[in-house]
């Protein structure tokens, strides 16, 4: 089993509807099209997939910020999905990999990730665990489009 892991191309966006579908981003391809050409555009941000026998597997989204917590550079891991019949045979170690290095290759001292408190999301918290990663804090989301609605 050979896994490639190489950045988004425009071919693999229908492919990604079900990857982000199943990490809880159920979307449309106009929509997911829109997002990645937007987000593309920007240096800061890295697209990848891993890739086995043609089929996409695997993604992760990353983004370059800077914090008020420490000095340096660091990568915000925003997006991070193995198809789950692919789940338990390494694509996510390689793809969390590759992801290091990109943010290596930037100058990163550190590389940061959310992942959700429900219950199914146990999972992955073993795995980022694994690899290295330590649980620091409970992330908030507040959609301001809804606050402009009530105004």
């Amino acid at each position: 089993m050979t896994i490639e892991v190489r950045e988004v191309l425009p071919t693999d966006y229908i492919d990604l509807v079900e990857l982000m579908s199943e990490l809880g981003y159920p979307t449309t391809l106009v929509d997911l099209t829109e997002r990645f050409e937007t987000i593309q555009k920007h240096e800061d941000y890295q697209s990848l997939v891993a890739v086995k026998d043609n089929q996409i597997i695997g993604f992760a989204g990353l983004c370059k910020a800077f914090t008020f917590e420490f000095s340096g550079l660091y990568v915000r891991l925003l997006a991070f999905v193995v198809s789950s019949k692919q789940r338990k045979q390494g694509v996510g170690t390689k793809l969390l990999k590759a992801c290091e290095e990109w943010a290596l290759q930037q100058g990163a001292v550190a590389i940061t990730l959310n992942s959700g408190n429900r219950e199914e999301r146990q999972t992955a918290h073993l795995f980022y665990k694994s690899n290295g990663y330590e649980g620091k804090s409970t992330g908030f989301l507040k959609k301001l489009t809804e606050v402009l609605k009530d105004e």
